[in-house]
Protein backbone atom coordinates (compact mmCIF):
# COMPACT_ATOMS: atom_id res chain seq x y z
CA UNK A 1 0.00 0.00 0.00
CA UNK A 2 1.24 3.80 -0.74
CA UNK A 3 -0.01 5.20 2.37
CA UNK A 4 2.29 3.00 3.97
CA UNK A 5 5.40 4.94 2.67
CA UNK A 6 4.14 7.45 4.39
CA UNK A 7 2.05 7.47 7.24
CA UNK A 8 4.81 7.06 9.97
CA UNK A 9 5.78 10.86 8.77
CA UNK A 10 1.99 12.46 9.24
CA UNK A 11 0.12 10.61 11.87
CA UNK A 12 -0.10 11.83 15.12
CA UNK A 13 -1.66 11.53 18.86
CA UNK A 14 -4.33 13.44 20.21
CA UNK A 15 -7.13 12.75 22.84
CA UNK A 16 -10.08 12.37 19.53
CA UNK A 17 -12.00 8.93 20.23
CA UNK A 18 -12.86 6.31 16.85
CA UNK A 19 -15.51 3.65 16.88
CA UNK A 20 -15.80 1.04 14.32
CA UNK A 21 -19.01 -0.94 14.66
CA UNK A 22 -18.81 -4.03 12.67
CA UNK A 23 -22.20 -5.96 11.78
CA UNK A 24 -20.52 -9.36 10.27
CA UNK A 25 -21.84 -9.85 7.00
CA UNK A 26 -24.16 -7.03 6.65
CA UNK A 27 -24.63 -7.03 3.15
CA UNK A 28 -27.58 -8.92 1.49
CA UNK A 29 -29.37 -9.93 -1.95
CA UNK A 30 -32.89 -8.76 -2.28
CA UNK A 31 -35.55 -11.72 -1.84
CA UNK A 32 -37.30 -12.86 -4.92
CA UNK A 33 -41.00 -12.71 -3.28
CA UNK A 34 -40.80 -9.31 -2.34
CA UNK A 35 -37.35 -7.56 -4.48
CA UNK A 36 -36.21 -6.38 -0.91
CA UNK A 37 -33.15 -6.93 0.87
CA UNK A 38 -32.27 -7.98 4.42
CA UNK A 39 -31.69 -4.42 5.19
CA UNK A 40 -34.24 -2.80 3.08
CA UNK A 41 -36.69 -4.95 4.73
CA UNK A 42 -35.29 -4.34 8.40
CA UNK A 43 -36.89 -1.46 10.84
CA UNK A 44 -34.24 0.07 11.59
CA UNK A 45 -34.35 3.58 13.26
CA UNK A 46 -31.09 4.11 14.78
CA UNK A 47 -29.08 2.74 11.55
CA UNK A 48 -30.93 4.69 9.07
CA UNK A 49 -30.32 8.04 11.45
CA UNK A 50 -26.54 7.33 11.32
CA UNK A 51 -26.89 7.13 7.49
CA UNK A 52 -28.42 10.43 7.28
CA UNK A 53 -26.23 12.23 9.58
CA UNK A 54 -23.01 11.13 8.25
CA UNK A 55 -20.88 10.54 4.65
CA UNK A 56 -22.15 6.95 3.11
CA UNK A 57 -21.02 4.47 0.51
CA UNK A 58 -19.99 0.92 -0.18
CA UNK A 59 -16.62 -0.93 0.47
CA UNK A 60 -15.19 -3.72 -1.17
CA UNK A 61 -13.20 -5.51 1.22
CA UNK A 62 -10.86 -7.11 -0.98
CA UNK A 63 -10.80 -6.61 -4.50
CA UNK A 64 -13.77 -6.32 -6.89
CA UNK A 65 -15.54 -9.96 -7.61
CA UNK A 66 -13.42 -11.61 -4.74
CA UNK A 67 -15.18 -12.95 -1.82
CA UNK A 68 -13.41 -12.62 1.41
CA UNK A 69 -12.62 -14.71 4.53
CA UNK A 70 -13.76 -12.90 7.73
CA UNK A 71 -10.16 -12.84 8.41
CA UNK A 72 -8.85 -10.55 5.24
CA UNK A 73 -12.07 -8.69 5.48
CA UNK A 74 -11.60 -7.69 8.85
CA UNK A 75 -7.60 -7.27 8.06
CA UNK A 76 -8.68 -4.33 5.66
CA UNK A 77 -11.28 -2.48 8.31
CA UNK A 78 -8.13 -2.29 10.12
CA UNK A 79 -6.21 -0.85 7.33
CA UNK A 80 -3.68 -3.45 6.46
CA UNK A 81 -3.49 -4.95 3.16
CA UNK A 82 -5.22 -8.65 3.01
CA UNK A 83 -3.57 -9.80 0.22
CA UNK A 84 0.15 -8.54 1.73
CA UNK A 85 -0.59 -9.89 5.26
CA UNK A 86 -2.81 -13.26 4.63
CA UNK A 87 -3.13 -15.12 7.74
CA UNK A 88 -5.18 -18.44 8.33
CA UNK A 89 -7.86 -18.47 10.46
CA UNK A 90 -6.51 -20.81 12.73
CA UNK A 91 -4.31 -18.65 13.91
CA UNK A 92 -7.18 -16.69 14.68
CA UNK A 93 -9.53 -18.77 16.24
CA UNK A 94 -6.47 -20.16 18.17
CA UNK A 95 -5.72 -16.59 20.09
CA UNK A 96 -9.03 -15.90 19.85
CA UNK A 97 -9.95 -18.35 22.58
CA UNK A 98 -6.63 -17.43 24.51
CA UNK A 99 -4.12 -20.19 23.59
CA UNK A 100 -0.54 -19.28 23.22
CA UNK A 101 1.38 -20.48 20.07
CA UNK A 102 5.35 -21.11 19.39
CA UNK A 103 6.59 -20.06 15.58
CA UNK A 104 6.80 -23.83 14.91
CA UNK A 105 2.76 -24.27 15.62
CA UNK A 106 0.44 -24.84 13.50
CA UNK A 107 -2.97 -23.50 14.51
CA UNK A 108 -6.00 -25.34 12.49
CA UNK A 109 -9.75 -24.03 12.83
CA UNK A 110 -12.57 -27.25 12.83
CA UNK A 111 -16.05 -28.22 12.21
CA UNK A 112 -17.99 -30.44 13.47
CA UNK A 113 -19.60 -31.78 10.90
CA UNK A 114 -22.90 -34.55 10.32
CA UNK A 115 -21.66 -37.03 7.82
CA UNK A 116 -24.08 -40.17 6.20
CA UNK A 117 -22.71 -43.70 6.46
CA UNK A 118 -20.72 -43.07 3.10
CA UNK A 119 -19.11 -40.16 4.37
CA UNK A 120 -20.83 -37.82 2.40
CA UNK A 121 -21.08 -34.52 4.33
CA UNK A 122 -25.03 -34.43 5.00
CA UNK A 123 -24.49 -30.95 7.53
CA UNK A 124 -21.03 -29.00 7.72
CA UNK A 125 -21.98 -27.36 10.68
CA UNK A 126 -23.80 -30.53 13.23
CA UNK A 127 -26.75 -28.51 13.42
CA UNK A 128 -24.68 -25.77 15.16
CA UNK A 129 -24.39 -28.28 18.02
CA UNK A 130 -24.39 -26.35 21.57
CA UNK A 131 -21.39 -25.20 23.32
CA UNK A 132 -21.55 -27.09 26.21
CA UNK A 133 -22.40 -30.71 23.81
CA UNK A 134 -19.00 -29.49 21.67
CA UNK A 135 -16.72 -28.92 25.28
CA UNK A 136 -17.83 -32.79 25.67
CA UNK A 137 -17.05 -33.92 22.56
CA UNK A 138 -13.43 -31.95 22.55
CA UNK A 139 -12.82 -33.45 26.08
CA UNK A 140 -13.14 -37.48 25.04
CA UNK A 141 -11.64 -36.44 21.53
CA UNK A 142 -8.38 -35.17 23.78
CA UNK A 143 -8.73 -38.06 26.04
CA UNK A 144 -8.50 -40.51 23.10
CA UNK A 145 -5.58 -38.66 20.79
CA UNK A 146 -3.07 -36.83 22.91
CA UNK A 147 -0.50 -37.27 20.16
CA UNK A 148 0.25 -38.60 16.77
CA UNK A 149 4.08 -39.60 15.31
CA UNK A 150 4.80 -37.51 18.21
CA UNK A 151 3.39 -34.44 17.16
CA UNK A 152 1.45 -33.25 20.02
CA UNK A 153 -2.55 -32.56 19.42
CA UNK A 154 -4.25 -29.84 21.87
CA UNK A 155 -7.89 -29.58 20.89
CA UNK A 156 -10.04 -26.67 22.50
CA UNK A 157 -13.98 -25.63 22.25
CA UNK A 158 -14.66 -22.46 20.76
CA UNK A 159 -18.35 -21.97 19.97
CA UNK A 160 -20.69 -23.99 19.16
CA UNK A 161 -20.04 -26.22 16.67
CA UNK A 162 -16.62 -24.48 16.36
CA UNK A 163 -13.39 -26.26 17.44
CA UNK A 164 -9.75 -25.07 17.49
CA UNK A 165 -6.37 -27.49 17.27
CA UNK A 166 -2.76 -26.65 17.51
CA UNK A 167 -0.51 -28.99 16.31
CA UNK A 168 3.20 -28.82 18.56
CA UNK A 169 6.49 -30.64 16.89
CA UNK A 170 8.97 -30.99 14.54
CA UNK A 171 9.21 -30.63 10.69
CA UNK A 172 5.57 -29.44 10.79
CA UNK A 173 4.36 -27.02 7.73
CA UNK A 174 0.85 -25.32 7.07
CA UNK A 175 0.85 -26.36 3.40
CA UNK A 176 -1.77 -28.93 3.25
CA UNK A 177 -5.21 -28.95 1.70
CA UNK A 178 -8.70 -28.77 3.84
CA UNK A 179 -10.56 -32.12 3.92
CA UNK A 180 -13.55 -29.56 4.19
CA UNK A 181 -15.88 -30.45 0.63
CA UNK A 182 -17.30 -26.29 1.40
CA UNK A 183 -21.08 -27.82 0.31
CA UNK A 184 -23.24 -30.33 1.49
CA UNK A 185 -23.87 -33.41 -0.69
CA UNK A 186 -20.28 -34.28 -1.37
CA UNK A 187 -17.80 -36.01 0.27
CA UNK A 188 -14.98 -35.81 3.29
CA UNK A 189 -12.00 -35.00 1.00
CA UNK A 190 -8.68 -36.38 2.10
CA UNK A 191 -5.92 -33.65 3.50
CA UNK A 192 -3.30 -33.64 0.61
CA UNK A 193 0.40 -32.20 1.02
CA UNK A 194 0.43 -28.76 -1.22
CA UNK A 195 4.54 -28.57 -0.84
CA UNK A 196 6.75 -31.81 -1.04
CA UNK A 197 7.91 -30.96 2.47
CA UNK A 198 4.35 -30.99 3.84
CA UNK A 199 4.03 -34.62 3.39
CA UNK A 200 4.06 -35.79 7.26
CA UNK A 201 1.72 -32.84 8.56
CA UNK A 202 -1.21 -34.49 5.74
CA UNK A 203 -0.16 -37.64 7.02
CA UNK A 204 -0.63 -36.57 10.94
CA UNK A 205 -3.79 -34.80 10.05
CA UNK A 206 -5.15 -38.09 8.13
CA UNK A 207 -4.78 -39.83 11.00
CA UNK A 208 -5.89 -37.77 13.60
CA UNK A 209 -9.55 -37.07 11.12
CA UNK A 210 -9.90 -40.79 11.12
CA UNK A 211 -9.56 -41.62 14.31
CA UNK A 212 -11.60 -38.66 15.19
CA UNK A 213 -14.09 -40.21 13.37
CA UNK A 214 -14.16 -43.58 15.14
CA UNK A 215 -14.59 -41.93 18.50
CA UNK A 216 -17.26 -39.80 17.31
CA UNK A 217 -19.42 -42.64 16.28
CA UNK A 218 -19.68 -44.01 19.30
CA UNK A 219 -21.66 -40.78 20.78
CA UNK A 220 -24.85 -39.98 20.56
CA UNK A 221 -24.52 -36.79 18.83
CA UNK A 222 -24.59 -35.10 15.24
CA UNK A 223 -21.14 -34.16 15.20
CA UNK A 224 -19.40 -37.29 13.48
CA UNK A 225 -16.69 -35.67 11.82
CA UNK A 226 -14.57 -33.06 12.01
CA UNK A 227 -13.41 -30.47 8.61
CA UNK A 228 -10.26 -28.60 9.18
CA UNK A 229 -9.79 -25.12 7.61
CA UNK A 230 -6.99 -22.54 7.69
CA UNK A 231 -4.07 -23.81 8.65
CA UNK A 232 -1.25 -21.67 9.57
CA UNK A 233 1.75 -19.99 11.71
CA UNK A 234 2.34 -16.77 13.80
CA UNK A 235 2.65 -13.92 10.86
CA UNK A 236 4.78 -10.81 11.49
CA UNK A 237 2.45 -7.77 11.36
CA UNK A 238 3.02 -4.35 12.65
CA UNK A 239 1.25 -3.68 15.77
CA UNK A 240 -2.15 -1.61 15.69
CA UNK A 241 -0.95 0.72 17.93
CA UNK A 242 2.40 1.62 16.80
CA UNK A 243 1.26 1.67 13.30
CA UNK A 244 -2.00 4.42 14.12
CA UNK A 245 -0.43 5.93 17.57
CA UNK A 246 -3.89 4.56 18.98
CA UNK A 247 -5.15 2.92 22.15
CA UNK A 248 -6.85 -0.06 20.51
CA UNK A 249 -9.63 -2.12 22.19
CA UNK A 250 -11.89 -4.99 20.89
CA UNK A 251 -15.15 -5.40 22.32
CA UNK A 252 -16.69 -8.80 20.52
CA UNK A 253 -17.94 -12.12 21.35
CA UNK A 254 -16.98 -14.40 18.74
CA UNK A 255 -13.27 -15.94 19.82
CA UNK A 256 -12.13 -15.65 16.27
CA UNK A 257 -12.47 -11.83 15.76
CA UNK A 258 -11.04 -11.72 19.20
CA UNK A 259 -7.51 -13.47 17.80
CA UNK A 260 -7.69 -11.05 14.84
CA UNK A 261 -7.70 -8.72 16.93
CA UNK A 262 -5.05 -9.52 19.41
CA UNK A 263 -2.89 -10.86 16.47
CA UNK A 264 -2.55 -6.99 15.64
CA UNK A 265 -1.80 -5.85 18.94
CA UNK A 266 -5.33 -4.64 20.22
CA UNK A 267 -6.37 -5.31 23.84
CA UNK A 268 -9.50 -7.72 24.08
CA UNK A 269 -11.94 -7.83 26.38
CA UNK A 270 -12.99 -11.38 27.89
CA UNK A 271 -15.51 -12.83 28.95
CA UNK A 272 -18.43 -11.48 26.61
CA UNK A 273 -21.52 -13.47 25.06
CA UNK A 274 -23.80 -11.54 24.25
CA UNK A 275 -24.27 -7.68 22.55
CA UNK A 276 -25.77 -6.76 25.58
CA UNK A 277 -22.53 -7.51 26.80
CA UNK A 278 -20.75 -5.35 24.27
CA UNK A 279 -22.57 -2.20 24.89
CA UNK A 280 -22.35 -2.79 28.55
CA UNK A 281 -18.61 -3.10 28.34
CA UNK A 282 -18.15 -0.20 25.84
CA UNK A 283 -19.67 2.04 28.30
CA UNK A 284 -17.63 0.92 31.01
CA UNK A 285 -14.45 1.34 28.99
CA UNK A 286 -15.08 4.49 26.93
CA UNK A 287 -12.26 6.39 29.30
CA UNK A 288 -9.53 4.15 28.50
CA UNK A 289 -9.23 4.38 25.10
CA UNK A 290 -9.43 5.93 22.08
CA UNK A 291 -10.31 3.24 19.24
CA UNK A 292 -13.28 0.97 19.83
CA UNK A 293 -13.61 -1.80 17.49
CA UNK A 294 -17.07 -3.17 18.16
CA UNK A 295 -18.37 -6.76 16.35
CA UNK A 296 -21.98 -7.74 16.25
CA UNK A 297 -21.77 -11.93 14.59
CA UNK A 298 -25.52 -12.39 14.34
CA UNK A 299 -26.25 -10.96 11.14
CA UNK A 300 -23.37 -12.98 9.44
CA UNK A 301 -24.75 -16.42 11.09
CA UNK A 302 -28.21 -15.80 9.51
CA UNK A 303 -27.36 -15.10 6.31
CA UNK A 304 -25.09 -18.48 6.41
CA UNK A 305 -27.91 -20.53 7.29
CA UNK A 306 -30.30 -19.11 4.16
CA UNK A 307 -32.45 -17.56 7.28
CA UNK A 308 -33.94 -14.21 5.51
CA UNK A 309 -36.19 -13.22 8.62
CA UNK A 310 -33.39 -14.06 11.00
CA UNK A 311 -30.73 -11.87 9.38
CA UNK A 312 -33.82 -8.88 9.39
CA UNK A 313 -34.19 -9.68 13.08
CA UNK A 314 -30.81 -9.95 13.80
CA UNK A 315 -30.45 -6.26 11.98
CA UNK A 316 -33.44 -5.17 13.89
CA UNK A 317 -32.09 -6.51 17.16
CA UNK A 318 -28.51 -4.66 16.56
CA UNK A 319 -30.55 -1.15 15.54
CA UNK A 320 -32.62 -1.84 19.01
CA UNK A 321 -28.98 -2.15 20.87
CA UNK A 322 -27.14 0.80 19.97
CA UNK A 323 -29.32 3.24 21.15
CA UNK A 324 -27.75 2.96 24.50
CA UNK A 325 -24.40 4.50 22.92
CA UNK A 326 -25.91 7.61 21.74
CA UNK A 327 -24.15 9.40 24.69
CA UNK A 328 -21.15 8.48 24.17
CA UNK A 329 -19.08 10.92 22.45
CA UNK A 330 -17.05 9.77 19.28
CA UNK A 331 -15.33 12.59 17.27
CA UNK A 332 -15.67 9.80 14.59
CA UNK A 333 -17.91 6.82 13.97
CA UNK A 334 -17.80 4.33 11.52
CA UNK A 335 -20.86 1.80 11.02
CA UNK A 336 -19.94 -0.56 8.18
CA UNK A 337 -19.34 -4.85 7.80
CA UNK A 338 -16.60 -6.55 6.61
CA UNK A 339 -18.21 -8.76 4.03
CA UNK A 340 -21.97 -9.28 2.68
CA UNK A 341 -23.58 -12.40 3.35
CA UNK A 342 -26.78 -12.86 1.39
CA UNK A 343 -29.13 -15.11 2.98
CA UNK A 344 -29.95 -15.90 -0.72
CA UNK A 345 -26.64 -17.06 -1.48
CA UNK A 346 -26.37 -19.11 2.35
CA UNK A 347 -22.47 -18.48 2.04
CA UNK A 348 -20.24 -15.19 2.00
CA UNK A 349 -19.79 -13.31 -1.25
CA UNK A 350 -17.81 -10.70 -3.07
CA UNK A 351 -20.62 -7.89 -3.36
CA UNK A 352 -19.51 -4.39 -1.93
CA UNK A 353 -20.90 -3.35 1.96
CA UNK A 354 -22.71 -0.48 3.08
CA UNK A 355 -20.81 2.13 5.01
CA UNK A 356 -21.45 5.24 6.62
CA UNK A 357 -18.89 7.74 8.57
CA UNK A 358 -20.26 10.43 10.78
CA UNK A 359 -17.65 13.16 12.07
CA UNK A 360 -18.24 16.93 12.39
CA UNK A 361 -15.36 16.91 9.66
CA UNK A 362 -17.39 15.47 7.08
CA UNK A 363 -20.38 17.04 4.27
CA UNK A 364 -23.41 14.71 5.10
CA UNK A 365 -25.05 13.68 2.18
CA UNK A 366 -28.46 13.26 1.14
CA UNK A 367 -28.40 9.43 1.70
CA UNK A 368 -31.40 8.74 4.23
CA UNK A 369 -31.69 5.00 4.72
CA UNK A 370 -28.84 2.57 5.73
CA UNK A 371 -29.09 0.41 3.08
CA UNK A 372 -27.03 -1.03 0.18
CA UNK A 373 -28.91 0.79 -3.11
CA UNK A 374 -29.64 3.92 -0.67
CA UNK A 375 -25.49 4.24 0.27
CA UNK A 376 -24.59 3.54 -3.43
CA UNK A 377 -25.63 7.22 -3.95
CA UNK A 378 -23.76 8.42 -0.47
CA UNK A 379 -20.80 11.04 -1.49
CA UNK A 380 -18.31 8.22 -0.14
CA UNK A 381 -18.65 6.47 -3.46
CA UNK A 382 -17.46 3.24 -4.10
CA UNK A 383 -14.31 2.21 -1.83
CA UNK A 384 -11.37 -0.03 -0.86
CA UNK A 385 -12.38 -1.08 2.84
CA UNK A 386 -8.28 -1.12 3.55
CA UNK A 387 -8.75 2.94 2.87
CA UNK A 388 -11.45 3.36 5.76
CA UNK A 389 -9.04 3.30 7.99
CA UNK A 390 -7.32 6.05 6.56
CA UNK A 391 -10.27 8.21 6.32
CA UNK A 392 -11.46 7.58 9.83
CA UNK A 393 -7.75 8.60 10.98
CA UNK A 394 -8.16 12.01 8.56
CA UNK A 395 -11.10 13.08 10.57
CA UNK A 396 -10.49 12.74 13.59
CA UNK A 397 -7.10 15.55 12.92
CA UNK A 398 -4.66 12.73 13.75
CA UNK A 399 -2.83 13.01 10.22
CA UNK A 400 -0.57 15.71 8.81
CA UNK A 401 -0.28 17.45 5.81
CA UNK A 402 1.89 15.50 3.40
CA UNK A 403 4.87 17.36 1.42
CA UNK A 404 5.38 21.40 1.58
Amino acid sequence: MQIEKILKDIVKKNDKKILLLVMDGLGGLPDPATGLTELETAKKPNLDEIARSGMCGLSVPVLPGITPGSGPAHLSLFGYDPIEHQIGRGVLEVLGIGMEMDKTDIAIRGNFATIDENRIVTDRRAGRIPTEENRKLVQILQEKIQSIRDVQIIIRTVKEHRLAILLKGRNLSPDVSENDPQKEGFPLKKVVSLKKDADFTADVLNEFLTTAERVLAGQNTKARAILLRGFSGIPAIEPFEKRYLLKPVCIASYPMYKGLAKLVGMNVIGGLETIDDEIKTLNEVYGDYDFFYLHYKKTDSAGEDGDFKRKVAAIEEFDGKISRIKHLKFDVMCLTGDHSTPSILRSHSWHPVPTAIISQNIIPDDVSSFTERACAKGMLGIINAKDIMYILLANSLKLEKFGA
